[in-house]
């Protein structure tokens, strides 16, 4: 016993020294990622993600008695764990479902879904489309023109990435199980903005709470904007991310969107439900559970306890 614990506190530190990788090989640097790989795989969820946790805020987390909305969050990863969550974060399965509850008008359509990047036949895809992983969050690479594709490039970040457990690096558990899979979709710009905008719906118990809505993501830094339910604008951030120069408008069927969010994420303690509006119809995008993985941070500190006592755990 004693030895195994000589282990963990060994692979934990090993797993927080700060590695700087930009003068190693490609080679070395893919070795180092499968060693970190597989000490993660070593280390428990409840230990990773309290070591995880007091790195990232600088204390203790208390998942006795967690009281912020960041620590409430860290407690469903270790207990919440809904079988259908897993369907809802695979970004191929989730359609059939989305479709179910919504109607298929608000899911994007899906162009191809491969087991492997040489499964793609790109010379069957459109112009314009978009890549994305089934099994993670945040992998989407938007292609406007086939004919600029770096393929070399393009292949071997799709395929480090369907050999990545998502889970692993935050322990979000809806994503441990997902199939890694490659899926194109249909390209989609408002005629107007020129761009996609986010809008992205956290809700609690089947109820839309907040707003964020996400512009430029695709064109430089991307701005958050917090608002309530009747499109006010809140003096609220998140650590990773500015507010925009200019309050973005107000999407033109935001009401529908609420609606949607509600039947979406009904019965469950805590979801974010994410849309895209463009040329006046409305797009299903995602469904997050631990938005930044479960790290948001909030500021100014009043609204963490404020969006955690929405949680009832």
């Amino acid at each position: 016993m004693f030895m195994l614990m000589e282990m963990r506190e060994l692979c934990i530190h090993m797993y927080l020294l700060n590695n700087n990788h930009k003068n190693r090989r490609n080679g070395e640097i893919r070795f180092m990622i499968k060693i970190k790989n597989l000490i993660k795989k070593l280390i428990p969820d409840r230990v990773f993600i309290s070591y995880q946790y007091k790195n990232r805020l600088g204390k203790k987390l208390n998942l006795k008695h967690p009281k912020t909305f960041d620590e409430k969050l860290q407690w469903l990863k270790l207990h919440d764990r809904n079988p259908l969550y897993t369907k809802l974060v695979d970004k191929y399965e989730v359609k059939k479902y989305i479709a179910s509850i919504i109607g298929d008008e608000y899911v994007i359509p899906t162009i191809g879904v491969w087991d492997s990047f040489d499964e793609i036949d790109f010379s069957l895809l459109p112009r314009r489309f978009v890549l994305k992983c089934t099994h993670d969050s945040g992998s989407t690479i938007v292609i406007k023109d086939k004919e600029n594709i770096d393929y070399l490039k393009l292949k071997s970040k799709m395929e480090w990435l369907l050999n990545n457990n998502y889970y692993l690096a935050y322990r979000e558990w809806p994503y441990k199980n997902v199939k890694p899979r490659i899926i194109a979709e249909k390209y989609i710009e408002d005629e107007k903005d020129k761009e996609l905008r986010d809008y992205k719906l956290y809700c609690f118990n089947g109820e839309p709470y907040r707003l964020l809505v996400i512009t430029n993501r695709y064109k430089g830094e991307a701005y958050f904007d917090y608002f309530d339910m009747d499109y006010k604008h809140l003096e609220l951030k998140n650590h990773w991310h500015p507010n925009a120069c200019a309050i973005p408008h107000k999407p033109i069927k935001f009401e529908e969107m609420k609606n949607l969010a509600r039947k979406l994420s009904c019965d469950i303690p805590h979801v974010r439900v994410d849309f895209y509006e463009a040329n006046g119809q409305i797009y299903f995008g995602e469904m997050t559970f631990f938005a930044m993985g479960g790290y948001l941070i909030l500021h100014p500190d009043q609204w963490e306890e404020e969006w955690g006592n929405k949680i009832v755990l």
